[in-house]
């Protein structure tokens, strides 16, 4: 080749490799981030200067400063390449922003300079702190926006009705926002949105509209809101629907038989509403749901058990709490639906379904309150042996096992509820995976021992059968998470075992009614947790168990029925119980003077908040379900037994009541102003009644019956509002009855048996009744002599008594008083 054509050649080339390089800078520079408008770059800081940088006041432990980028300096002024931020290649203008996580905490506005964004079209502002900002109204002027995430953020008060405006918009998020008032209806209608969820605002209300043309709606969930009325025909024009939650709404009327034209729904999710009448048939256009929950409405008449079964895809059926009739004339043998959950509780079921027999992937069988009767068949063992986790058969009439196995085959069952009031001899014991494991109110006379093998056990309920012989010492170390210990209503007898209750896990234990003796363990100062210790009526000696001040949860102490004896001694520093609520000591042996030191360290009981109205709960965790236990009361009153349903937190009791105590009453009491039931009645308390007991405001119940009391009645006591039971018979008080609203509504037997009173309600005959004389103080008989009883109590005796007494009074023969869990309904819930 001459050189001519080399030079030739080698020109070509370079021009050829300059071409390439030029095509290659070309494309760089298009994939470059698109310039950024200085005032869209100076509205995005002036919103970032708006709030303080808290990653602690997030709601997300994995937020993090996204706007620590964004700085005014030169060299970081390209704010489309800020975290968080997204431009319009061509435009430049901001068009997406995602700040969620990113520890914004302050207040938001209409005038913020985030609504300079006009060409915003996503905006995520969730998992931030707006203190309890309103959602500004300006949101509504941002006319391209298609998505809105304001969940988890703090926000507060009223859905702007500007959000209608918003014609483009296909998702909005506004879960847990604490909003409330009225939920503009017009968002409903627009045209574009296929996400919507303002689940979990307690005290957002409103209702469905018409929808009158066909919606793009995919995702609708409301749960956990306060909407109401009925359900509107036309909400079958939602034809797109995926997913439909109205769960915990307030939802009333019938189902409409339109929901048969969601033919994409996959989740139907509509329990604890108020809904009634009949289910519609379901089956013919929904074949594509995977999870149905109707429970907890009051659902009634016939039902097509077949309608869902033919459903090939249905995974989960929960039609609990109806008072539905279930029919089926599907066999074992047809094709079904493989379930992960069926819960069929009071459906009127009088045998096990046949269809159960085949099912292999269940995990949670749920079937109470139904009319099971005789053995549990021998063919249940073989259902879902590799999958089944829960099982639930409580309140029917099954009376034990069909060739009863030692040892239950489910391998990974982890709940186990048989309180069924029926079962009898001996039980088969549950895989050691086991986690609840309820028997009670039974007549089974015999667990194996084997039970000392559920390694894994948080909650065990023996309560009420007809076990005997000695406690098991493993009842005390076989679990470290056992959290629920319930054995009252039973024959055990014999010491409690010093390892017993060991558990650091242990918040529940209930051993009454039982022949338990000697004293109590000093182990039980170990369990850090307890919160509930109720041992009465048992043979229990010792002196006061002073140590248990130690528990810093302990909440509700009951000893009452025991052979406790002595002095109470003075508390230290190191016993103060720090969150006692309720005490009761009655029907013991103590003496002495009362202690008024301990009055001074009792700090839960001088809280007066009734606006707490929280439950005393016990609860069991597991890795996807979970147990509550509330207990009930049962409040005496002259041989009038009154029950209700469940303790709240805020309700103080002190029973001293049918001891040897001596010496006055201390003032200290006065400290208590929390306090809503005192009951010293059939003690030996002398001298006056101290006027300062006037000041606690929430008293609604007083005793001091029985008792060598003198001197006048405080006038102080007629200003307690909501004191409706007072008794001081039986004293040596003298003077005037004081007149007051509460005061004027007590009858003569609340003041009889004091020589020197006079005056309203007390007639002469009253009048001359013979003062109590110390040996009927005294007596031997004391424990069957008290006149009322408070062991573990639901708050509200005084106000709600004449409400009540119709519904829940009964006559005892003795006065008692009783503590039972509350067994119906008792719902184990589950996380799906």
């Amino acid at each position: 080749m001459t050189d001519k054509y080399l030079y030739q050649f080698m020109f070509m080339r370079f021009l050829f490799l300059l071409s390439l390089v030029l095509v290659l800078l070309t494309v760089s520079l298009s994939s470059q981030q698109p310039l950024c408008r200085e005032d869209e770059r100076s509205a995005l800081l002036q919103f970032k200067d708006g709030f303080i940088i808290d990653c602690s006041a997030s709601f997300d432990t994995f937020a993090y400063p996204k706007v620590a980028s964004w700085t005014p300096e030169k060299e970081h002024s390209e704010c489309c390449s800020w975290d968080g931020v997204e431009c319009n290649e061509d435009t430049g203008h901001v068009i997406r922003l995602d700040l969620s996580s990113s520890c914004l905490y302050g207040s938001i506005n209409s005038n913020t300079s985030l609504f300079h964004l006009l060409q915003l079209q996503r905006l995520n502002l969730a998992f931030n702190n707006f203190n309890h900002s309103q959602i500004p109204f300006g949101v509504g002027h941002l006319s391209t926006l298609t998505y809105l995430n304001l969940s988890n953020s703090m926000f507060w008060g009223q859905v702007p009705k500007s959000l209608a405006n918003l014609s483009s918009l296909a998702t909005l998020d506004l879960l847990k926002c604490w909003l409330h008032g009225e939920f503009p209806t017009k968002i409903f209608l627009l045209p574009s949105l296929r996400f919507l969820r303002v689940a979990y605002n307690q005290d957002l209300i409103g209702h469905l509209p018409e929808f009158y043309s066909s919606s793009s709606l995919q995702v609708f969930t409301l749960e956990g809101t306060s909407f109401y009325g009925k359900l509107p025909t036309s909400i079958g024009n939602l034809s797109s629907l995926h997913v439909l939650n109205f769960r915990n709404c307030h939802f009333s009327g019938s189902i409409p038989a339109s929901l048969s034209n969601f033919t994409q729904l996959t989740y139907l999710d509509m329990p604890e509403n108020t809904l009634t009448g009949h289910i519609p048939s379901l089956s013919a256009n929904l074949t594509q749901l995977t999870f149905v929950d109707l429970s907890y409405n009051k659902l009634s008449g016939m039902l097509e058990l077949d309608m869902f079964l033919k459903i090939k895809s249905l995974s989960v059926l929960v039609l609990s709490s109806n008072y539905l009739t279930l029919l089926t004339r599907i066999s074992s043998n047809d094709t079904l639906p493989q379930f992960h959950t069926l819960t069929l509780g009071s459906c009127n079921l009088q045998e096990f379904p046949d269809f159960l027999r085949n099912q292999n992937k269940l995990s949670w069988l749920e079937l109470p309150d139904n009319n099971f009767q005789g053995l549990i068949p021998k063919w249940l063992y073989n259902t879902s042996i590799e999958t089944l986790r829960a099982i639930i058969l409580s309140s029917n009439f099954l009376i034990g096992f069909e060739q009863s196995p030692i040892v239950l085959p489910w391998s990974k069952l982890e709940v186990l509820s048989l309180d069924v009031k029926m079962l009898q001899g001996a039980l088969p014991i549950p895989p050691a995976s086991t986690k609840i494991f309820q028997v009670g109110w039974n007549k089974v006379s015999e667990i194996s021992p084997l039970i000392c093998n559920l390694s894994s056990l948080s909650e065990l309920d023996l309560s009420h059968n007809n076990l005997r012989g000695i406690l098991h010492p493993c009842l005390g170390n076989f679990s470290p998470f056992l959290s629920v210990l319930e054995l009252r209503s039973n024959n055990f007898h014999g010491n409690i075992p010093k390892t017993w209750a060991n558990s650091s896990s242990l918040r529940v234990i209930d051993s009454t009614q039982n022949q338990l003796e000697g004293p109590l363990p000093r182990s039980l100062a170990n369990s850090a947790m307890l919160e509930y210790l109720h041992v009465g009526n048992n043979k229990i000696i010792g002196t006061f168990p002073f140590w248990l001040g130690t528990l810093p949860q302990l909440k509700v102490l009951v000893l009452h029925s025991n052979g406790f004896y002595g002095a109470i001694r003075s508390s230290e520093s190191n016993y103060t119980f720090p969150k006692l609520r309720i005490i009761d000591l009655s029907c013991n042996n103590f003496s002495g003077h009362l202690p008024a030191e301990y009055f001074l360290h009792w700090t839960a009981m001088k809280a007066a908040d009734a606006n707490q109205l929280k439950y005393m709960i016990a609860r069991t965790t597991g890795d996807w379900w979970y147990s509550d236990f509330a207990y009930s009361i049962a409040i005496a009153n002259k041989g009038i037994e009154i029950e209700y349903q469940k303790i709240q937190d805020v309700f103080t009791v002190i029973d001293f009541s049918s001891n040897r105590f001596e010496g006055e009453i201390p003032y200290l009491l006065e400290s208590l102003k929390g306090l809503h039931l005192l009951n010293l009645f059939n003690n030996a308390f002398t001298g006056h009644i101290p006027s300062s007991l006037g000041n606690l405001t929430q008293l609604e119940s007083m005793d001091l019956s029985r008792n060598k009391l003198s001197g006048i009645i405080p006038p102080q006591l007629a200003e307690l509002n909501f004191l409706s039971s007072f008794n001081v018979s039986n004293n040596r008080l003298t003077g005037p009855i004081p007149h007051g609203e509460q005061f004027d509504t007590f009858e003569n037997s609340s003041f009889s048996g004091n020589l020197g009173l006079y005056g309203k309600p007390l007639s002469k005959q009253c009048d001359t009744l013979p003062p109590s004389t110390s040996e009927e103080n005294q007596g031997s008989e004391s424990s069957l002599e008290f006149d009322w009883k408070v062991v573990v109590m639901g708050y509200g005796c005084g106000l709600v008594v004449g409400a009540v007494i119709g519904k829940f009074v009964t006559i005892r023969k003795f006065m008692r008083a009783s503590v039972k869990r509350q067994q119906t309904p008792r719902r184990v819930n589950r996380r799906m």
